[in-house]
């Protein structure tokens, strides 16, 4: 049982400090890509691509991690399975309905952000095609952190 405690408390540990970094690199390439709409910039590989590329992957990672975390965290699914819907409270709801759902619902605009960016040749469909669907998964991704118990 502490081997399992300890696995459960590093990848919290993990899910938590990983989110840092996508918030980040989502914020960068929004960023970018707004820059490079607004200005009308040429979409470099050397530059734009990889922080679009490293904002995928990161958030992808997060995800695979928040799937492992919500199976054996005790408020995930187990919280689902022990109180039901009714017996949850608002705190018990957002970590084991609310925060995946929506994540989950992020994740899938930043991957359509991502494959549509790649259909277009112009620079100005691609920066716009990543700072509306990378922008809007980051929204969805800030609505849904439980900030209380994020900064405790």
């Amino acid at each position: 049982m502490q081997k399992f405690e300890l696995a459960y408390q590093w990848l919290l540990v993990l899910h938590s400090y990983l989110a840092y970094i996508v918030l980040l690199v989502l914020i960068l390439a929004v960023a970018n890509a707004i820059i490079g709409l607004v200005r009308n910039k040429m979409f470099t590989p050397d530059k734009d691509f990889r922080i679009s590329l490293f904002g995928l992957i990161l958030s992808h990672l997060m995800l695979l991690v928040g799937f492992v975390l919500y199976f054996v965290s005790p408020k995930g699914f187990y919280a689902i399975k022990t109180l039901g819907m009714g017996g949850m409270n608002a705190a018990s709801r957002l970590l084991a309905v609310e925060h995946p759902f929506i994540n989950i619902l992020a994740i899938v605009l930043i991957t359509i952000g991502w494959s549509r960016h790649k259909k277009f040749i112009e620079g100005n469909k691609k920066f716009q095609s990543i700072a509306i669907f990378y922008g809007l998964g980051l929204i969805f991704l800030l609505s849904r952190i439980p900030w209380g118990q994020w900064f405790n």
